[in-house]
């Protein structure tokens, strides 16, 4: 809502002063006219921006709290409440802070007559657009309920694919931070507390030896610099992969990597699918629902593909042929979806080949996963032989000169 300063003519022609809040000016001129005959002056009042940053609030509504959202929703609506009511007691039942804060903002707009998807896209930009365009289109096609339904499955099934990867990383990641601060210490401590007493045995060092002290003086003289290099290469990389030439580069990339680009394209085919089935099943039609996909799809090559194959429908094509050269979705994607046209069960078919690359997609995450632990061991392990050996080398080479003396 929008509150709007007003100066008016009264019916017994008086002039009148006051403040209205409404949606927009339309709305706001229609309620003054109800006391006032002529609206000499209207205009916005400007509200001074305040930095009020709650740090317990989340960036972005995740899916665990959509998939919970859109279950209360189908329950409650199903049961026959208003849809004011409704997005109230969510509201209240709300655990996330930014999704009770938008539900909060929503229903009043909806109990001032406004849609449900409207009002989300006006105080929710941190929800996705397919949660907000299914809901739009189960809104106009009448089956909000069945829409809200499909948006739970589509986000329960995204939160479990995510924790389970998070918690497969967890691990590994934890392990390989300790190894490096471990290595760190290591090399910039305790090797050069012990290079004095390596170069005063006399003898010419072993080769292990040598470049291992080369690398303890280096870091321990140019740690700084190196910081620098790796914080500038990072930015770079940061900033490269902000820009539309950046992203279109990465995605090209992830794709074509050993066994990430597997990865990534499983989870693009399990993206598109699932997606395209929950918008179809809400009542798009094919071009929008594939405009939204091309959108919101994680796979920026993907997206470009989907967008091009856009026009190729409105040029006539089904959706089959206008996909069919595709460099990174999977050939079965594009046949089942031909399949689903002539059939006329696109819908199902897309949920069934969905459910399929998604179970391929955390087949081939916990492949990967499973091989990163025993590489990271081995690696760590090559190191930490590497350091003792070049340690314990001129020990043992004065001790072998000294026995056979």
């Amino acid at each position: 809502m929008k509150t709007f300063k007003y100066r008016a003519i009264a019916q017994d022609g008086s002039t009148v002063n006051g403040v209205i809040e409404a949606y927009d000016e339309f709305e706001a001129m229609n309620e003054i006219h109800k006391t006032c005959t002529v609206v000499e002056d209207i205009r916005p009042v400007r509200k001074e921006r305040r930095i009020n940053i709650d740090i317990n609030e989340p960036l972005w509504v995740s899916n665990k709290t959509l998939a919970l959202t859109a279950n209360q929703f189908f329950i409650m609506l199903k049961a026959g409440l208003p849809m004011t009511r409704t997005i109230e007691l969510i509201a209240d039942q709300c655990d996330d802070k930014l999704m009770r804060r938008i539900l909060r903002a929503s229903a009043a707009d909806v109990a001032a007559g406004y849609s449900l998807a409207g009002s989300l896209e006006k105080n929710g930009k941190k929800i996705p657009a397919v949660f907000i365009e299914t809901v739009r289109a189960g809104e106009e096609s009448g089956t909000l309920e069945e829409s809200f339904h499909s948006l739970e499955v589509y986000y329960t099934r995204a939160h479990k694919t995510n924790k389970k990867v998070k918690s497969a990383l967890t691990y590994p990641i934890i392990v390989l931070l300790i190894a490096i601060v471990v290595i760190a210490i290591v090399m910039i401590v305790l090797v050069p507390t012990m290079t004095d007493t390596l170069q005063s045995f006399g003898t010419e060092l072993p080769l292990p030896t040598r470049i291992l002290i080369a690398i303890s003086h280096f870091l321990s003289t140019w740690w700084y610099l190196l910081l620098i290099v790796i914080a500038a290469i990072i930015l770079g990389l940061y900033l490269f992969g902000k820009s539309e030439k950046g992203k279109m580069a990465y995605s090209k990339l992830k794709m074509k990597l050993p066994v990430i680009g597997k990865i990534t394209r499983y989870n693009a085919a399990a993206q598109v699918a699932n997606t395209l089935a929950t918008l179809l099943a809400a009542g798009l039609p094919v071009t929008k629902a594939l405009d939204i996909v091309s959108r919101v799809v994680d796979s920026r090559c993907v997206g470009k593909e989907l967008s091009e194959a856009i026009i190729k429908l409105e040029g006539g094509m089904s959706l089959g042929e206008a996909l069919k050269n595709s460099q990174y979705l999977p050939d079965m994607l594009i046949e089942m979806i031909t399949v689903g046209e002539s059939s006329g069960m696109l819908e199902d078919t897309l949920r069934t080949i969905g459910l399929y690359y998604s179970e391929e997609a955390t087949s081939a995450s916990d492949a990967a996963l499973g091989l990163l632990e025993p590489m990271i061991t081995i690696i760590l392990g090559v190191l930490v032989a590497f350091i003792v050996i070049a340690i314990y080398m001129p020990i043992f080479s004065m001790s072998t000169g000294a026995g056979g003396i």
